[in-house]
């Protein structure tokens, strides 16, 4: 016989509990009692209905996440993981979210449905589709009574008055809301050309909300032509058909405030285009001046005239080298001549004669006279001197004794 101690049983009581994963994920529906709250921060109570009750425990840091915390006597839903208290030897469950019962459920609800579409793909982000930058024609899905839609006219009007606006109303708050709301949404698209459609409602509580959690209004905006602006309750509450819409804002005048562009801003956007134009123009003006001016100047460079007048300035240029050229060749010629003159006077027999002597010649053969043998008497000499010439007769010709 094997005898146990009492934690071993324990210990292995707790590995079943916890190796169930049924007990590990799941929600209890039950009355408050006994409800405390230690020093440490630690909420313990019991959970009960008419025939069992379950110990409770839900620690500090779960504590905090939450703004609800239930009193005695209060029905509520709990969701957490059982498992046992091993040193008091009890079961309880370990609570990790609290809810109100009747909220509790529309909250089971809508985190069934929430998930469900999501594995469907209606929340995927690839599908959403971007709002038209300068709408045309908005749909206004919402209750004409309600103060939404006085929100959405008036911030259309101020941001963007050139936008028609046409109402689908419908009821938005009650068992016959949702069909409601999908046939006010299929009208729009199969009867009006708009660009957008805006899905809006006033706040309120969850119940009062409940109408944008229908799936059926969840499948009507997903499969809407135009995309869907959604501003349901204020911006705290999150509904079904947030997750579907392609936009999802927080309030009705915040959707309508995203539908449409703000009518200042595009005057600022306008004027400032306008200065940036400008001076686009101005860069690409002076740009082209440069650009022209460039190309007259090849213009002026490949003409005909520019090169003829080059080639005539050439010959202009060439004229006066020719003509300075041959200045200096005379001036050469000049100097070289007056060289040689200055030496052909040396030279020149004019010169002897200006010393005193003179030029004999037989005036008949013209031949000079360098010797007393070549003259007899009475032949007729020409007698050239340095002022002229006269004529001779010989009358005697005697020869000069020679050293």
């Amino acid at each position: 016989m094997q005898i146990y101690r009492v934690s071993q049983i324990t210990s292995y009581i707790k590995e079943l509990f916890d190796s169930d994963y049924a007990l590990q994920d799941l929600w209890l529906e039950g009355e408050v009692s006994n409800y405390s709250r230690a020093a440490s921060g630690h909420v313990y109570f019991t959970l009960k209905d008419e025939e069992a009750q379950i110990r409770c425990v839900m620690w500090r840091s779960q504590v905090a996440h939450w703004a609800y915390l239930p009193q005695n006597g209060e029905a509520i839903i709990a969701h957490g993981r059982i498992s046992i208290y091993e040193a008091g030897g009890l079961y309880q469950l370990y609570v990790d979210n609290i809810q109100p019962a009747g909220a509790g459920l529309l909250y089971l609800q809508f985190e069934a449905l929430r998930e469900r579409l999501a594995a469907e793909g209606l929340f995927d982000a690839e599908r959403k589709r971007p709002l038209p930058t300068f709408p045309r024609r908005l749909g206004v899905v919402t209750s004409p009574t309600a103060a939404a839609l006085r929100d959405i006219v008036n911030v259309l009007r101020r941001r963007y008055p050139l936008v028609e606006v046409v109402l689908s109303p419908t009821l938005v708050q009650g068992d016959e809301a949702p069909s409601q709301i999908v046939a006010a949404i299929q009208a729009l698209n199969e009867h009006v050309d708009v660009d957008a459609i805006i899905v809006a409602r006033g706040g309120g509580s969850l119940e009062d909300l409940w109408a944008f959690n229908d799936e059926r209004v969840a499948r009507a905006i997903y499969a809407s032509q135009a995309p869907v602006v959604t501003g349901v309750g204020h911006e705290t509450d999150l509904t079904i058909a947030d997750f579907v819409a392609d936009v999802r804002a927080p309030t009705p005048s915040a959707a309508a405030e995203v539908a449409v562009p703000d009518q200042q801003e595009l005057r600022w956007a306008v004027e400032s285009w306008r200065g940036q134009l400008a001076q686009f123009m101005r860069v690409r003006i002076e740009e082209g001046r440069r650009a022209l001016q460039y190309q007259e100047q090849v213009l002026r460079r490949l003409s005909p005239q520019t090169q003829i007048d080059s080639c005539r300035q050439r010959v202009d240029d060439l004229m006066r080298s020719a003509l300075a050229a041959l200045k200096h060749r005379l001036a050469l010629a000049r100097e070289r001549l007056r060289t040689l003159d200055s030496q052909l006077q040396t030279l020149s027999p004019l010169a002897t004669l200006e010393r005193g002597y003179a030029i004999t010649r037989h005036l008949g053969t013209g031949k000079v006279v360098r010797s007393v043998t070549q003259v007899v008497a009475g032949d007729r000499l020409e007698v050239r001197v340095s002022d002229g010439q006269f004529e001779s007769t010989v009358e005697a010709a005697q020869q000069g004794r020679q050293a």
